[in-house]
């Protein structure tokens, strides 16, 4: 790229990260540090700020980057991603949103502990927490190397490793100063931005053809290579019973994953009622619907415009089609229109992996020091430090954590590295949430057993399997230890975390405590006795 891109497109950059700053800075100087304004903001958000920031939090370097990049190499394939984010709302909307609310205050671990024995509960729910947030921030990094690269040329890869380590600062920064309430603002605006952006590339591709989608549909199939088998199901996950299978897989992964992860978990609680909950959905799912049915035009605009073999050779994993695809809708490299769009997308894609990660890093310092750390500390009946205090050491762990890993997956999609984060939660936290929701002779046992039970499997079928060696595309492509040949492990790790759940329950011989069930449900239908 050339000078005036990277001038441009840094000095962008540098003015999101100074007002996000400034709004951590003065939000750091506004409040009184207690628990529930450090994790959940005060619950003074309105539903329209929740769902604003819900839908930034949600919309991912992975939704910006990666899924635009999946479509533009394989086309009707890649949208599976769009789908199944997208559907994954309904399940959050119908089971989970004003439930959870009314049931905990910070942490996914409080609806569960609400009618179990508190310390293992809150220990097994805090460790899979901590787990999906991990694999959600490596997605971030990866997309912020990639963006970075693309920006300096590709040709370096410090400048890619100072990138990440540079993200990682940052969202430690963010967390540790300004709690849920910085993050919310900073997701606002990023949710903002990236409508904005996603409009107006939007509209660009559309008037390239004319509004014509038949047109645009064509050209990309002429340009894949691939002809009318790009428009069709299977170049992707087509090829042979494992890839259907791991089609499957994913489907039922992204579906189901949403409803666990950590960080869309703990925004129910910003706000003051359950009902300011669901109608926070209900404004999330306008503008997450909005900016997915946007992508799909995004991905075909790129593999009709720019090509899949261009996209590739940028980008193996295609995390570049977009930033390419505003080079091109702004007249070209070289040129003074493809220059600025060029910079503001890499910009909004910039600011978009900075909200993420400060949301998801906050939800998993949260479940450190509310979960983990607490039920320790009751352990060994002394109390050394407070867990605001604690929460912001877990964020410099956490962040180092995702700084290390980030570089050593930095050449997967990260799309593809987010299904792995939504395997995992609907495996380990999904679960036992509903078990805990809708079961009334759930018991403790089970609880335990339903975390364990899908965390364990889900992480051994990544390790195991061809993500991380066996093939080019792997972390480790000079060895081959892989056993399990499906890249997502949902098909298989979700079921097990429901079934261990179920054998339990049956084999304890804790009775099942069906008074306090009964409060639990009448406090998540009712409200009361909420926080």
């Amino acid at each position: 790229m050339t000078g005036d891109h990277q001038t441009l497109a840094l000095v962008l950059f540098s003015v999101f990260i100074a007002v996000t700053l400034g709004i951590t800075t003065w939000v750091s100087r506004n409040r009184h540090g207690s628990a529930e304004e450090f994790y959940a903001g005060g619950r003074l958000f309105s539903p329209l700020e929740n769902g604003f920031a819900i839908a930034g939090d949600y919309m991912s370097a992975a939704s910006f980057l990666g899924i635009s990049g999946l479509i533009a190499l394989y086309g009707y394939d890649g949208m599976l991603y769009s789908v199944g984010f997208l559907v994954a709302w309904l399940v959050v909307l119908l089971l989970v949103a004003e439930l959870v609310r009314n049931c905990g205050r910070f942490t996914l671990a409080d609806v569960v502990a609400a009618r179990m024995a508190e310390r293992p509960v809150r220990i097994a729910a805090g460790t899979s927490s901590v787990a999906v947030s991990v694999l959600y921030l490596v997605a971030q990094m990866v997309g912020a190397g990639s963006l970075v690269a693309l920006l300096l040329g590709g040709t370096s890869e410090a400048a890619r490793s100072w990138t990440v380590i540079g993200v990682g600062a940052l969202m430690v920064i963010y967390v540790s100063l300004g709690g849920m309430r910085a993050t919310t603002w900073i997701q606002i605006v990023k949710a903002v931005l990236l409508m904005a952006g996603t409009v107006a590339l939007t509209v660009l591709v559309l008037l390239r053809f004319h509004g014509d989608v038949n047109s645009l549909l064509s050209t990309a199939a002429e340009r894949s290579g691939h002809g009318r088998d790009f428009l069709a199901p299977g170049l992707r996950y087509g090829g042979d019973w494992t890839s259907r299978l791991d089609f499957i897989s994913l489907g039922i992964a992204l579906v189901l994953g949403t409803a666990g992860l950590p960080h869309i978990l703990s925004r129910f609680y910003t706000v003051p009622t359950a009902r300011a909950a669901r109608r926070s959905v209900v404004w999330s799912i306008g503008l997450i619907g909005s900016f997915y049915l946007m992508t799909i035009v995004l991905g075909f605009g790129a593999a009709a415009l720019i090509g899949p073999a261009e996209v590739r050779a940028s980008n193996a994993s295609g995390n570049t089609a977009i930033p390419l695809l505003a080079l091109d809708l702004g007249g070209g490299a070289g040129s003074t229109g493809g220059t600025v769009l060029f910079a503001v997308v890499a910009a909004v894609a910039f600011a978009t992996i900075l909200a993420v990660v400060a949301g998801i890093t906050l939800a998993s310092s949260a479940s450190v020091a509310h979960d983990l750390y607490s039920s320790l500390r009751r352990r060994h009946g002394k109390r050394q430090y407070s867990e605001v205090t604690v929460a912001r050491l877990a964020a410099a762990g956490i962040g180092a954590a995702a700084i290390g890993l980030g570089l050593l997956a930095r050449d997967l999609n990260v799309a593809f590295l987010v299904g792995l984060a939504f395997a995992v939660a609907a495996s380990a936290n999904l679960p036992v949430l509903l078990y805990s929701l809708f079961w009334r002779k759930f018991t403790t046992r089970g609880a335990v057993w339903s975390v364990y039970g899908g965390l364990v499997p889900a992480v051994l079928l990544v390790l195991l399997s061809p993500v991380v060696s066996g093939s080019p595309e792997s972390l480790f492509p000079g060895v081959d230890f892989h056993l399990f040949p499906l890249q997502n492990p949902g098909v298989v790790s979700i079921p097990l975390g429901f079934l261990a759940g179920w054998i339990g329950t049956a084999t304890s011989a804790e009775p099942p405590d069906e008074a306090r069930h009964a409060e639990t449900e009448v406090r998540a239908l009712t409200g009361a006795g909420a926080a």
